[in-house]
């Protein structure tokens, strides 16, 4: 029998499945740089943004997409820890080589700190994630609301991303996907990093 927060979790449908589904992190990966990058900087920083997330995103979530179609890889939230490596090691490329890119053409500053919080996102989270299976949903939905805190107000940005995060973990739990101790862990990982790159970047 599979230990609590290892299998896939009961049946599809439902709230918390919703929600686990919309705050994949992949996704949320994803849609960062553009929003941080249009929110400091218009539209032209949105599409600096776009650019980041082709670059640092696109070949994991495609890697991700073809391993679930080939039925390599049991979903796009990776439930097995041991299917974590093989995405995290093309995620860790990915970021490593498009955030040499951005600093290269002169990206915005905002969009190449977001990168940054990309990288630093794999190389803790996926190394935690080798031993214990920490919560990515929850820890790059708190990372990405401490990036916004920098281009939107700081206290209800963060007041509202913990509101989310805490969804975000109830649903994780519900479905069976993690203890409510690796999401409380994931939250405060995925936070801890983005603050600790923007400390240094911004």
């Amino acid at each position: 029998m599979p230990e609590r927060g290892a299998g896939a979790g009961g049946e599809r449908g439902g709230l918390a499945w919703v929600v686990t589904e919309m705050a994949a992190p992949q996704y949320v990966a994803v849609a960062l740089p553009p929003v941080a990058g249009l929110l400091a900087h218009g539209w032209v920083g949105a599409l600096w943004g776009l650019l980041a997330a082709a670059l640092c995103a696109g070949a994991p979530v495609g890697v991700i997409a073809v391993g679930v179609r080939r039925g390599r890889l049991d979903s796009m939230h990776l439930v097995d820890r041991k299917s974590r490596r093989g995405p995290m090691l093309t995620g860790l490329i990915a970021v490593a080589v498009g955030l040499v890119l951005l600093a290269l053409l002169d990206a915005p500053v905002i969009v190449t700190a977001t990168a940054g919080v990309m990288l630093g996102w794999v190389l803790v989270m996926g190394a935690i994630t080798l031993k214990w299976k920490i919560s990515f949903h929850t820890g790059v939905a708190a990372g990405a609301a401490v990036v916004l805190a920098h281009v939107l107000p700081a206290a209800v940005t963060l007041a509202v991303g913990a509101a989310l995060v805490g969804v975000i973990g109830w649903a994780r739990v519900r479905v069976s996907h993690h203890t409510p101790a690796q999401t409380l862990v994931g939250a405060a990982t995925g936070a801890g990093v983005a603050w600790a790159v923007l400390a240094l970047t911004l």
